[in-house]
């Protein structure tokens, strides 16, 4: 649904809204049309969460001091690295979910699947049409994740998510759901941006020479308004997403540190014993 609001002609426009792109999504394509590119996350997104959550704690340890602009400063650099795997990802999801638009069996297939989409970019474009978008991912990525990480680590503190707490699981599904609408509020228009210049060419028409040609050309046609197109089905998924993924990593990190026996019968446990000053410079508190 994202990509189809965000990249739709304004002077054609196909959906009127979220709710009428979804009815119609699953009226013409079928409800397997609503999981179109759903092969390259499901190749990438494991790849991605290892990086970022591997670097933000590493970079956490060599910062030393667990706080907000550290936190800060960790996430901004986790989606900095994993750009790499993300933009080709994305370009994959994008080309195809707009493949066979309104067809419920889609008359001129261009890619078979995800990983057909890439090679065949990459044979008639080589790298640079594997990394179409990169930019704009970048800086999409790097603050996101930046805030991603702050809002989390600060509604944590502020909730009190320790391991004794009967209502830790659901505080951290709360927190981390935030966090993600959090991240997706604070480079929204970025994300409008690339969708468009990763779908550009689709048809074999290129319409933008650049970024700031996509930018000036969006703004002309459809005024501020162009740079939400599509958020409301994306803070939509954003909630769930990641307050799983974020209940989730703290919950497998607290049981790999021996912290929670109970934890898995969903039972508050026992206050650890206080640890070094040392170590709490080390670790933060929240992962």
């Amino acid at each position: 649904l994202q990509v189809r609001l965000q990249v739709q002609n304004v002077d054609r426009p196909l959906y009127r809204g979220t709710f009428h792109c979804f009815q119609s999504i699953a009226r013409q394509e079928s409800m397997f049309g609503l999981y179109k590119g759903i092969g390259s996350p499901m190749m990438g997104l494991t790849f991605i969460n290892a990086i970022v959550f591997g670097v933000q704690g590493n970079a956490m340890r060599l910062l030393g001091r667990d706080t907000p602009m550290n936190q800060f400063l960790a996430g901004s650099a986790a989606g900095a690295i994993q750009c790499v795997i993300c933009c080709p990802m994305e370009l994959a999801k994008t080309r195809m979910q707009l493949q066979g638009t309104g067809e419920k069996k889609s008359k001129r297939r261009l890619y078979k699947n995800s990983l057909d989409c890439l090679v065949r970019i990459y044979n008639k474009e080589g790298l640079r049409g594997i990394n179409r978008g990169m930019l704009t991912t970048f800086v999409r990525e790097t603050p996101a994740f930046g805030f991603y990480f702050l809002t989390y680590d600060c509604l944590t503190r502020y909730l009190g998510c320790e391991p004794e707490d009967p209502y830790m699981i659901p505080k951290l599904l709360f927190a981390g759901g935030m966090s993600g609408i959090a991240s997706w509020l604070s480079t929204y228009p970025a994300d409008v941006i690339k969708s468009r210049l990763q779908a550009d060419g689709v048809g074999g028409v290129n319409q933008y020479s650049g970024i700031l040609d996509c930018v000036r050309q969006s703004w002309k046609k459809e005024g501020w308004r162009v740079f939400t197109r599509g958020l409301t089905s994306t803070l939509l998924r954003a909630f769930p997403v990641n307050a799983a993924t974020f209940a989730t990593v703290t919950l497998f990190l607290i049981y790999m540190r021996g912290e929670d026996e109970g934890l898995k019968d969903c039972e508050p446990v026992p206050a650890p014993p206080p640890a070094p000053a040392s170590a709490l410079q080390q670790q933060p508190s929240s992962l």
